[in-house]
């Protein structure tokens, strides 16, 4: 059966996406807008985090504890994330109850109430979140890693800076929300079972405004890249590690991935097999793919000791190096198998496939289908992918460590 998507642009400039999916009997969305961590004001790290809390303490006419009454009552399971780009707020519920959720989340995007002592609220809990990272530091090297590999503001804290979060205050945080939650730079994502004749309906009565300025384009700064560490006096090491790769619009994007899941796909992948198994340097390894609509990279993190940290980082290096040196046949069969599998398991969830189309729409311009997907990793082999990385060599690595001394990089 063909695969089939839905889209519609209202009159404000708001982009409608959805995936029908015939199986299920429950539907989930995503909102996506434009109030990501790279796109907001120097000095501002933290706000988007403070946002996605405080728009959800009282919207229209409840206040807090009503809404977030009204929303249980619908039995949401919500969603909310901060990206690059854009935050995202959305849930999976039951069909049935769409249309009402979708005039909660309208009154929490149009008229969140945004009142003063909820902001001191939030903005401690920001601030006690980042200073959580301190007990967290696998979390902490790979927030630190992305903030040195990209380009400024791009790997800017998701979470935020604290001395930042201190100095915000409610004036100006209102300001980023009136400003940044532009409904003609919104992406709103359905996916599961609905009718979407009736969603465009609904959606052009919520949101009826007029269309607004783009914002103001990003301007890159440059990237830190190199070496940095973190002094923690413990028993451990926490290594992160990045170097560039092919981002999402690229033609060679989907050798890219097979490299990745050649790396870390699975316990016989190279670094699980080479670092964990046979020589025994850490207790964690892994590899994944990270890509935003500019810029995109391989991360690789390991948990190791003190005494076995360096031995760990030089051996991860090297299997990157040793990719290009060969690869066998049996490798790219595990590898696609490996993908596709990914792939099939996040096709069956409403939330996944929400999440999906609008990560497509907003990077490619377009969303793609899982068959499409499908036809790219199986039309890679042993030659496409070496290919690859002959012309994509990794000579450029950026950092980072937590634990009581540095290592040679």
């Amino acid at each position: 059966m063909a695969e089939k998507f839905d889209k519609h642009i209202l009159k404000n400039g708001m982009v409608i996406l959805g995936e029908p999916m015939d199986a299920v009997e429950s539907v989930a969305f995503n909102f996506m807008l434009p109030a990501g961590a790279s796109v907001l004001a120097e000095g501002c790290c933290g706000a988007a985090n403070i946002i996605l809390d405080w728009i959800f303490r009282g919207a229209g006419v409840r206040n807090s504890r009503q809404l977030s009454d009204t929303l249980d009552g619908l039995g949401l399971h919500r969603a909310e994330s901060v990206g690059s780009s854009y935050i995202t707020i959305g849930a999976a519920l039951e069909a049935d109850n769409l249309a009402q959720a979708l005039d909660l989340y309208a009154d929490i995007i149009r008229q969140p109430r945004l009142e003063e002592d909820q902001f001191e609220l939030v903005r401690q809990l920001a601030i006690d979140e980042v200073y959580a990272l301190d007990d967290e530091p696998r979390h902490k090297v790979m927030l630190k890693l992305r903030e040195r590999f990209y380009p400024h503001p791009l790997g800017r804290s998701t979470l935020g800076d604290i001395d930042e979060l201190k100095k915000l205050n409610a004036e100006i945080t209102r300001e980023i929300v009136k400003s940044n939650f532009n409904l003609s730079q919104t992406i709103f994502a359905v996916a599961g079972k609905y009718d979407f004749d009736a969603v465009c309906r609904q959606m052009e009565i919520l949101f009826k405004t007029d269309r607004q300025k783009d914002l103001k384009p990003i301007t890159f700064g440059s990237k830190s890249s190199g070496y940095t560490h973190i002094n923690n006096d413990s028993a451990q090491v926490h290594i992160g590690l990045m170097t560039e790769t092919a981002k999402p619009t690229d033609d060679d994007y989907y050798d890219a991935r097979m490299v990745i899941s050649i790396l870390a796909g699975g316990m016989s992948a190279r670094l699980f097999t080479e670092v964990r198994e046979k020589r025994g340097l850490c207790y964690a390894v892994q590899a994944r793919y990270h890509g935003l609509k500019k810029a995109a990279g391989i991360m690789c993190y390991a948990g190791t000791t003190p005494e076995k940290a360096q031995e760990t980082l030089d051996c991860i290096i090297g299997e990157l190096n040793r990719l290009s040196e060969g690869i066998s046949e049996e490798e790219i069969k595990r590898a696609k198998i490996g993908l596709k599998s990914s792939l099939i398991l996040q096709s069956e969830s409403p939330g996944s496939r929400a999440g999906a189309i609008g990560s497509d729409y907003y990077i490619l311009g377009r969303v793609r289908g899982l068959d499409e997907i499908k036809n790219k990793i199986e039309a890679t082999c042993v030659d496409s992918v070496l290919d690859f990385l002959h012309k994509n060599r990794f000579e450029d690595f950026t950092v980072v460590t937590i634990g009581p001394k540095k290592l040679k990089h």
